[in-house]
């Protein structure tokens, strides 16, 4: 039997246990073999977002420790909507969109998970495939009879929410139960042993670990990870512009780089610790080299790689460093055509024929970079633009300039605005 690692001890070491059952007899079960755990989450959208991204991380974690990961999609819970951490009730949303959310999401687990074949391959259910033809007096009957009013009122979901004036509806006050159920069905059909998420879970996660000992007459465990935030008391993975979300086409990769660039130095060393995996002994060196150079800041850039590349790919991810690089003033000729096209995406840009290289006065008008031909004249005698990297001034004519990659002119004024011609 192969060797199996200690969820308690690497998890503790990380920060990453705010609450959880027994940590002795925790440990003991997942160093004698390998084991089944599972992490939920509502398909409220078509894409995960950072917010849940920690949940993935924790079950790659759980999997590098020999151990099987099981994420469940709440195609059913999804319907209902979780009080835990909210002040009032979600939207809900209809079973077609809820599947075709299930679908999206699916395809970037896979990215962070290994579903490949073997004994601790991942796993992906969906709660509605055992829930929807479950009829209410049966749910009554086998599930809500074991858990009593009293113990539900005496969660901190629950609690919350009737004291905080907006009330809960007999929906969200059931969602409890049908988590609860979610914990048994996996440990009698798939032999899940413990189920992990945020601190504001721990409710739910006891409740079906008192499910599954009162109907299966089992043992279960539970592992709850602190809420992650900001060292200012922010919710951590929301921008000005909303959500950061895994999806490309929501939060590009650049855009999803630079939301971890922008990591405060007091939280970079917990963020490292617990979305990284690398190991603690590299994350010490880098937060090291962090103290004593703050201005490198290459803790941020450290996980701002790892995390891109784990979410987008490493391609992706090296594009986005070097369109970074790029916007951050590098010289773009040597930038790759995939990091150009991630530039693309972020600057505004316009097409042309190549007879707007002669003249260079009307194409900074036509950019949108000068607000007239007098305006453009004094730019380029103040020595204000680049192109491709090189300083124009009122003599310089583009068509002297190489094209990158043969099609683009990258126009900077001043240091931070930029303009792409596409010339293809």
């Amino acid at each position: 039997m192969s060797r199996t690692g200690d969820v308690v001890a690497e998890f503790q070491s990380r920060g990453l246990i705010h609450d959880s059952t027994d940590r002795a007899e925790l440990s003991a079960r997942s160093t004698s073999s390998m084991m089944s755990a599972y992490v939920g989450f509502d398909p409220t959208s078509n894409s995960l977002h950072v917010g849940n991204l920690l949940g993935q991380v924790s079950l790659r974690r759980f999997q590098l420790l020999g151990h099987r990961p099981v994420v469940l999609a709440g195609g059913a819970t999804g319907m209902v909507g979780d009080p835990s951490g909210r002040s009032e009730e979600r939207n809900l949303l209809d079973a077609d969109t809820l599947a075709n959310n299930v679908e999206c999401i699916k395809r970037q687990l896979e990215k962070l998970l290994d579903f490949s074949a073997g004994p601790q391959q991942a796993l992906l259910v969906d709660n509605a495939t055992w829930t929807k033809d479950v009829t209410a007096l049966d749910f009554l009957r086998d599930v809500g009879k074991h858990i009593t009013v009293n113990q539900m009122l005496a969660k901190d979901s629950v609690k919350s929410r009737l004291t905080d004036g907006n009330g809960l509806s007999f929906t969200e006050f059931s969602y409890m139960l049908l988590q609860a159920n979610d914990f048994r069905h996996l440990c009698e059909h798939h032999g899940c042993e413990m189920q992990m998420g945020g601190s504001d879970q721990w409710g739910n996660i006891t409740a079906g670990i008192d499910l599954i000992r009162k109907t299966l007459g089992k043992g279960a465990y539970g592992l709850t990870w602190p809420l992650v935030t900001k060292s200012d008391g922010s919710k951590f993975g929301k921008t000005a512009d909303g959500a950061v979300w895994l999806d490309a086409e929501r939060t590009s990769p650049y855009q999803f780089r630079q939301f971890w660039m922008q990591v405060a130095d007091a939280d970079i060393a917990r963020m490292l610790t617990q979305f990284s995996l690398r190991s603690l002994e590299d994350i010490n060196d880098i937060v090291r080299q962090q103290t004593e150079r703050p201005e490198s800041r290459v803790a941020q850039r450290a996980l701002a790689r790892e995390m891109t590349a784990m979410v987008h790919g490493e391609d992706a991810a090296e594009a986005a460093e070097q369109a970074a690089d790029v916007l951050f003033g590098a010289n773009p000729v040597s930038a790759s055509k995939t990091a150009l096209e991630a530039v693309l995406g972020e600057v505004e840009s316009t097409t042309m024929g190549r007879a707007a290289l002669g003249d260079v006065v009307g194409l900074l008008v036509t950019t949108g970079l000068a607000g007239s031909n007098s305006e453009a004249r004094r730019l380029l005698s103040q020595r204000s633009v680049r192109a491709n990297g090189e300083q124009l001034d009122e003599f310089s004519k583009l068509d002297s300039v190489a094209l990158l990659h043969g099609r683009w002119l990258l126009l900077r004024k001043g240091k931070t605005t930029y303009h792409m011609v596409d010339f293809a």
